[in-house]
């Protein structure tokens, strides 16, 4: 296994926490918002190796706040990023990183009133930019 860059790691983690903020953003309210960041850091604090490292070293991402479609556009190229370094640089971790961010996001999604169908329209595209290219 090939070491991850800091910028491969920094990808990772604004990919993972990203896929977070997406979720927990469809529905705002701050008791929800402190509830739900909970509800994630459990799902992210369970992954292991590089996965680990990446999510708990280094600085934090820096995410667009304007609109949910900004946000969109620096997460999901950043998950899809982040399956292909992985898929590169240690392939025993792509399904560990998947299967971490997906369960952070059904967290948070059903940390407050279970799952609506904006956040399940939103899991989605997490699922698709976490997806192997055809």
């Amino acid at each position: 296994m090939e070491p991850l860059t800091a910028d491969e790691l920094l990808t990772l983690k604004t990919g993972a926490f990203g896929a977070v903020f997406l979720v927990s953003n469809v529905e705002p309210g701050m008791l929800s918002m402190v509830r739900e960041s909970f509800a994630a850091s459990g799902a992210l604090g369970d992954a292991s190796g590089v996965v680990k490292k990446a999510l708990t070293t280094g600085p934090l991402p820096q995410l667009p706040r304007d609109s949910a479609l900004e946000i969109e556009a620096t997460v999901l190229p950043a998950l899809n990023r982040s399956v292909e370094i992985l898929r590169a640089k240690a392939p025993g971790e792509v399904e560990a990183y998947r299967s971490v961010v997906l369960a952070a996001a059904d967290r948070v999604a059903q940390a407050h009133r279970g799952l609506s169908k904006a956040e399940a329209a939103v899991i989605d595209k997490i699922r698709r930019a976490l997806a192997e290219p055809a």
